[in-house]
């Protein structure tokens, strides 16, 4: 049972789903800090609704560091789970290395033949050495 969960979850398609849920989340936040920090003090300077009823002629207060912050957090999001997933790969093709075939094509017919053959079972052609 562990090996077939093992399989599941290290699958390639588990794990690019897995990426695009914390990028996404992480994107996301930057999103949010964009609309809250940048955009909305602007629309509340415009349009005093809603919050903005105590709207008053004053500077408008953008938070930058507020975006910035968003923008760093997503930076080092995506570099660690680039450091993340790309051992993990590493790890997972090091160890799915096939072995070598034992086999080789019959140069008359292209069927797959033992290599130590020296006739060819579909052609019977002999096989040069």
């Amino acid at each position: 049972m562990w090996k077939e969960f093992k399989a599941f979850a290290f699958k390639g398609n588990v794990v690019d789903l897995a990426v695009a849920v914390v990028i996404g989340k992480a994107f996301g936040d930057i999103i949010s800090a964009v609309v809250a920090g940048l955009i909305m003090p602007v629309i509340g300077a415009v349009l005093p609704s809603g919050d903005w009823r105590a709207w008053e002629v004053s500077s408008i207060k953008l938070q930058l560091g507020h975006v910035l912050g968003a923008l760093v957090d997503f930076l080092c999001v995506a570099f660690v789970l680039f450091l993340v997933v790309n051992k993990l790969l590493t790890i997972m093709y090091k160890r799915e290395v096939p072995p070598p075939p034992n086999t080789k094509a019959c140069p008359e017919c292209l069927e797959q033949i033992p290599k130590e053959a020296k006739r060819c079972r579909a052609c019977t052609s002999p096989l040069p050495a």
